[in-house]
């Protein structure tokens, strides 16, 4: 590369996540893989050509994705937003946003109508034609790690780190099902084809068959916690990826025992893994940036088969604008092709122009040079003239000296002859000698011949088996020049185009060295012309055989692929016969096994026949005895038949009649259930009825609404079509209410009466207890007075009469007695006041509980009066 020429980079290889990926998905109709990643970035991949097809960068941070099915669109959730995007020829563009933040699990159901999005511990459901929230499902405490659709897209199943599995009911948002065990945090979820068993790992190391809202089975790992768990379409392979970055594969249904196979694949934690929908290839990515494509196999090497070979749609969206663009791109191109086609065939006018004129003047100067040669042609010929002359003289000299010299070489030769011929008769003996000894040699090389035949066979037969060996060697190796041949193919159509670049090159120089040689040879202008006219005949040949060359090879190249597929029908054919021809190997080694077995069997029966002829003879009268039981037998049987035939029928009719009985009974029971529920109504009615029975006007209003409530017109007409019996029992029920109403009533004037005497009874008591109670208030006061006043003339005598010991002694005795008496009459006093107060108390108290027991009190005749203290 020179100082002035600009440097041209390419790169290397295709870029790769510079950061943790997140999520990843596949589609159904293409080869096409979509991942994100924390570093911003969008890309597309080609799981079967393993190439970058389309990628994007933007200013969020991407947590989760999801394709669909059909592979045109995309939905990311972004830290801010959830967006809905176009996978176009050669951009990823955002067609629709959804206000849904942190967006870190979505996926498209199977069908690509609908799509989920999780939003902390919500389920949002969309339509992905109206893009409309169809429904929002909610019941998990904590955040939501991952969400399946069913395969009909019914249901889906949802598992959280609040350690719960649900299954909602996509129709009705409910939940069908749920698996809680809170102290695991599940982070992956897979399920059966047949949607009947759920596959859950998490943070306590197990994988968990879930069914009917229970767990089957747990299947621990050795101390590492799985992160991710993906099912195969056909339910025959169960794939997990755990925190170490190995992926491990288990069948299902699962082991008794441990039984898997490890592979170690990543250097971070699996983040997630998805199978293609044709079970050829398993995907997973992880925390250290790296996507791995894996080749489903089984033991034997082989791939999974398909059921039918199914092409991959090859469509691609373009927005109108880009169209527009190329098509106008491609006006622009063929205006411009025409242009330089009218710039060509102007210039190849103007050449033409220009050579015809060249032509004419190069055809004047050869002719000037063909009479200047005439002349030179003709002083030629004089010359030549003179030239022969001089010619016949130096002959006839010469043809003397001839002569004489041939004279002088004869008898030279002659005595040469004489000496050669006794050396000739010398040979002659000496050849004859050698003859004999090359007849012994000869006898001699035949018996060698024979014996190296012998050995050359044995040599050449173990070269055979040398061979048969290297046969299914050189088999091997027409696999790798199948591959060669494609490469020469290359090959060969870069060197087809560089030997045409190259015979176009020669051409052009062979064409320069004739106009140079046209130029420097203005003498030979005639035989030039021929050469030229030749030149042109042969490039017009060439020109052809090119042509024939390029439809051969197009021929060949069709030839190629023809070929190419026979042998890979040829292989499939060679597949498909070995696994026959082993299955057969396999039959006849049984049918070897039960040959044998049947020979031991034969020589076994031939012994048992022997034995058998022999007891044939009495058995015979005994076999035509039992011919005429049979026959017997056949009659009764036939009889049997009639009657069984007859049996069926009024089976039938009586089946019949039974689905007609249970049909009746089912209304009837019904019938029974309504009326029991109509009872029960009425009770409540009846009891809150009864409720009133002290107020007659409420009880009457309360059961015209019952009769209004329960008996209708309609009941009315069918109550008159009603049988004679349930009116009699209504009869009867209604007199023994009746009589127990007008007994209850009576009962109750009775206790009524009996409660008035009582109050009457004990207001009287206590009227007169009242007025005994005011007249003992009254002698109290009257005696207090008195005390009072006996207490005043007592001091007024002490002060009178102070020097009278005896009156004064006489007094304070008679004081002292006094005192003593007033003393005790107010102790009784005071006691009977108690006792009439404990009287008042108890009877207050009787009175509240009669109050209490007759919730009716009747109403005073008169008012007490009025206690005087």
């Amino acid at each position: 590369m020179g100082k002035g020429d600009q440097a041209h980079f390419e790169h290397l290889t295709y870029s790769f996540h510079s950061n943790a990926i997140m999520s990843l998905d596949v589609c159904v109709w293409k080869p096409l893989a979509v991942t994100c990643s924390i570093d911003r970035s969008v890309r597309v991949w080609n799981y079967e050509t393993n190439v970058l097809e389309l990628y994007k960068e933007f200013q969020e941070e991407a947590y989760s994705i999801s394709l669909h099915p059909s592979g045109l669109y995309v939905l990311v959730g972004f830290s801010d937003k959830l967006r809905l995007m176009n996978l176009l020829i050669d951009d990823i563009r955002v067609f629709r946003e959804f206000s849904v933040r942190g967006c870190k699990e979505c996926s498209f159901s199977n069908g690509g109508h609908l799509f989920a999005a999780v939003n902390g511990n919500v389920i949002h459901i969309f339509s992905s034609v109206t893009f409309e929230n169809v429904t929002n499902m909610k019941g998990h405490n904590g955040k939501i790690r991952a969400i399946v659709w069913t395969g009909d897209d019914s249901r889906l199943i949802s598992c959280g780190m609040d350690g719960a599995v649900y299954e909602w009911n996509v129709l009705t948002s409910k939940r069908e099902s749920e698996c809680v065990l809170k102290t695991c945090a599940y982070t992956g979820v897979a399920i059966s084809p047949d949607a009947k068993t759920f596959f859950a790992v998490g943070s306590d190391q197990t994988l968990k068959e879930i069914s009917d809202s229970q767990v089957l089975r747990e299947v621990r790992s050795a101390d590492v916690a799985y992160t991710a768990v993906v099912m195969a379409h056909s339910g025959r392979m169960l794939f997990l990826g755990t925190a170490t970055g190995t992926v491990r594969s288990i069948k299902y249904p699962l082991p008794v025992h441990k039984e898997y196979n490890e592979y170690q694949a990543h250097a971070g934690p699996v983040t997630k893994m998805t199978v293609s929908y044709d079970d050829q290839f398993l995907l997973s990515v992880s925390e250290d940036g790296c996507m791995l494509f894996w080749k489903i196999v089984d033991k034997e090497g082989r791939g999974v088969k398909r059921e039918k070979e199914v092409g991959y749609a090859e469509e691609v969206l373009i927005t109108k604008s880009d169209m527009e663009e190329k098509n106008q791109v491609m006006l622009e191109l063929k205006t411009r092709v025409e242009e330089m086609k009218m710039e060509n065939e102007y210039q190849l006018k103007l050449k033409d122009m220009n050579y015809n004129e060249k032509v004419k003047e190069l055809t004047e100067k050869f002719i000037q040079e063909m009479e200047s040669l005439k002349t030179k042609n003709q002083v030629l010929k004089t010359e030549k003239e003179k030239e022969e002359v001089r010619h016949e003289e130096t002959m006839a000299e010469v043809l003397e000296k001839h002569s004489c010299e041939m004279q002088d070489l004869e008898s030279a030769n002659n005595q040469k002859l004489l000496l050669e011929y006794e050396k000739y008769q010398e040979l002659q003996v000496k050849s004859q000698h050698m003859q004999e000894d090359y007849e012994k040699q000869l006898h001699e090389s035949e018996e060698s011949k024979t014996q190296a035949l012998e050995e050359l066979t044995e040599f050449y037969e173990a070269k055979l088996h040398e061979k048969t060996a290297q046969l299914e060697l050189s088999q091997d190796e027409l696999r790798q020049h199948l591959r060669e041949f494609d490469e020469t193919k290359k090959q060969i159509e870069e060197d087809g185009d560089r030997e045409i670049q190259d015979i176009k090159i020669k051409y052009e120089r062979r064409l320069r060295d004739e106009k140079e040689s046209n130029l420097r040879l203005k003498g030979e202008t005639g035989i030039m012309r021929k050469k030229f006219s030749s030149l042109q005949k042969e490039i017009e040949e060439k020109n052809s055989d090119i042509e024939k060359l390029k439809t051969e090879q197009q021929k060949l190249q069709g030839i190629i692929k023809s070929l190419e597929k026979d042998i890979m029908g040829l292989k499939k054919e060679i597949q498909e016969r070995d696994e026959t021809i082993q299955d057969k190997e396999k039959r006849i080694y049984d049918l070897k096994k039960k040959n044998q077995e049947l020979e031991k069997f034969k020589f076994v029966l031939d012994y048992k026949i022997k034995e058998l002829k022999k007891q044939i003879e009495p058995r015979e009268n005994e076999i035509k005895e039992m011919k005429e039981q049979i026959q017997e037998m056949e009659g009764e049987l036939e009889n049997l038949h009639k009657q069984n035939t007859k049996l069926e029928l009024t089976i039938t009719e009586l089946q019949e009649k039974l689905k007609a009985t249970d049909r009746e009974m089912h209304r009837e029971r019904q019938k029974v259930r309504d009326v029991e529920a109509l009872v029960k109504r009425f009770k409540t009615d009846l009891h809150n009825c009864v409720g009133f029975i002290q107020e007659p006007k409420k009880l009457k209003e309360s059961i015209r609404e019952m009769f209004e409530k329960y008996v209708q017109q309609s009941d009315v007409v069918e109550i008159v079509g009603v049988d004679a019996d349930i009116q009699r029992e209504y009869a009867r029920q209604r007199e023994h209410l009746e009589r127990s109403v007008a007994s209850l009533h009576k009962k109750l004037l009775k206790d009524s009466e009996i409660h008035r005497t009582d109050n009457v009874r004990i207001m009287q008591e206590n009227v007169t207890l009242i007025k005994e109670i005011n007249d003992l208030r009254r002698e109290l006061k009257v005696s207090r007075t008195k005390v009072h006043d006996l207490e005043a003339t007592l001091r007024l005598n002490r002060k009178n009469k102070p020097g009278s010991p005896d009156l004064g002694g006489s007094n304070s005795e008679q004081a002292s007695t006094f005192g003593v008496t007033r003393l005790n009459f107010e102790d009784e006093a005071e006691r009977i006041i108690e006792m009439q107060r404990q009287e008042i108390k108890r009877l207050r108290d009787q009175l509240q509980s009669q109050e209490q027991s007759y919730s009716i009190r009747p109403p005073s005749g008169g008012k007490l009066p009025a206690l005087t203290t």
